[in-house]
């Protein structure tokens, strides 16, 4: 467990494919069922502060205590995203740290020196990417809980826990409980 940030509660994939990478988390790896919303425009972003509206697709599961992220860009907005795609890469993108206590967090971050690299600012669901101090590689993620996107997040891991292997992948139009 990180001192600073606590547990680690996600581990996030970029991906050129999301629907081949689902298959293979699910059939490969046994690991699902993924909660998939296709196509989301990330409204109220910034990237290097300035605002930025990137087209996702986001796919969740769970394993064990771990989330497991698989994110797919499909416009040209600015964004932690893209940047990493264009610089070819794909895989391991970031790793997550989940608070109840967004505000006070990040002025500690921040006050430790982190950078702020990327926001989505719809309350209770914020969240932040950090820059990792003196390390160009994976990045930070500072993600909310509060809400309606814990329960999400809390039901994603029931679901993932007693998953038989059916139904691998569950299009979801938004990320709330209900839509699960």
């Amino acid at each position: 467990m990180s001192q600073r940030f606590g547990a680690i509660r996600q581990v996030a994939y970029l991906v050129k494919d999301i629907e081949k990478a689902m298959r293979h988390w699910t059939e490969v790896l046994g690991i699902g069922p993924f909660f998939y919303v296709e196509k989301m425009t990330a409204q109220g972003s910034t990237f290097r502060g300035q605002p930025s509206a990137p087209q996702l697709s986001l796919a969740m599961s769970q394993s064990g205590p771990v989330q497991i992220e698989l994110i797919q860009q499909h416009n040209d907005a600015p964004s932690q995203f893209l940047d990493f795609v264009k610089a070819g890469f794909e895989g391991q993108h970031h790793i997550a740290f989940w608070t109840r206590q967004f505000d006070a967090d990040m002025t500690r971050y921040t006050g430790d020196g982190y950078e702020i690299l990327s926001t989505a600012n719809t309350a209770p669901n914020r969240n932040a990417f950090l820059t990792a101090i003196g390390h160009n590689g994976t990045l930070i993620e500072i993600s909310e809980i509060s809400g309606s996107k814990g329960e999400y997040f809390e039901k994603i891991a029931r679901v993932a826990a007693t998953w038989d292997g059916s139904n691998p992948v569950r299009k979801v139009t938004r990320m709330t409980p209900d839509a699960i």
